[in-house]
């Protein structure tokens, strides 16, 4: 399915009178890693929930390169905190594909692969929500791709981790990405930009100030707030 390229156009989202985010303007091809980057309070959660469909937009209009109800049928989202089922980590894994029609004994060799990928294979049994923070956003991870979508959305996928679950998250998405699968991400982390981007968005006050490859953007930015957040003058 192509979904790409994407133009945004003059997209805003209000709520209660106050502009959250928007007028933003911008396109995107069907390669690689978009990094969202920016203080908090910018904009970056509510512009990939626009851009997937599940934040309504107050103007403006997103386009893809195919009906846009096909489009999302073709991505995935995986939130800050993931929601768990109250099922066992396999059950989980199972669930989105039992929903698309899968058959049930291929649906379990499927779920037991995907353990296996993220390091959750002796887990299968164990139930979802008591598993560790980084286990679970393994397995929201895991969740979303084995459906093999086209895009993947990703808001702050290591927040609240500590430095090995960062890694073992950050080596399951260039894993994906290798593949083909199209991530579009939001971080605070600049290291973890640095490491995942081949391009960045920077929002400031709901604007896109700043859009372009992620090796111009942290070592020549144009504008004078990106040259003032990677500085550090901008906080988080």
């Amino acid at each position: 399915m192509q979904l790409f390229p994407m133009q945004a156009i003059a997209i805003e989202s209000r709520r209660r009178g106050q502009r959250l985010v928007g007028p933003i303007d911008l396109t995107l091809g069907g390669q690689g890693a978009t990094v969202v980057i920016g203080p908090n309070g910018a904009g970056k959660t509510t512009l990939l929930q626009l851009l997937h469909g599940t934040a309504r937009l107050s103007a403006g209009q997103i386009d893809w390169a195919c009906p846009t109800e096909e489009a999302r049928h073709h991505q995935a989202f995986v939130f800050q905190r993931p929601v768990m089922l109250r099922r066992t980590v396999l059950e989980n894994l199972t669930y989105p594909l039992r929903l698309r029609g899968v058959g049930k004994v291929r649906a379990r060799q499927m779920a037991e692969e995907w353990a296996t990928r993220v390091g959750l294979e002796p887990l299968l049994g164990r139930a979802a929500p008591v598993l560790s923070g980084g286990e679970q956003q393994k397995l929201a991870l895991a969740r979303a791709l084995i459906c093999q979508p086209t895009l993947l959305f990703l808001d702050e996928p290591c927040a609240a981790l500590d430095g090995r679950a960062t890694r073992e998250i950050e080596a399951i998405l260039q894993a994906a990405k290798s593949q083909g699968t199209r991530l579009i991400l939001s971080t605070h982390d600049l290291g973890q930009a640095r490491r995942l981007a081949d391009d960045v968005l920077f929002l400031l006050g709901g604007r896109l100030h700043e859009a372009g490859p992620a090796d111009t953007f942290f070592n020549q930015p144009e504008t004078e707030e990106a040259q003032a957040f990677l500085r550090g003058d901008i906080v988080e």
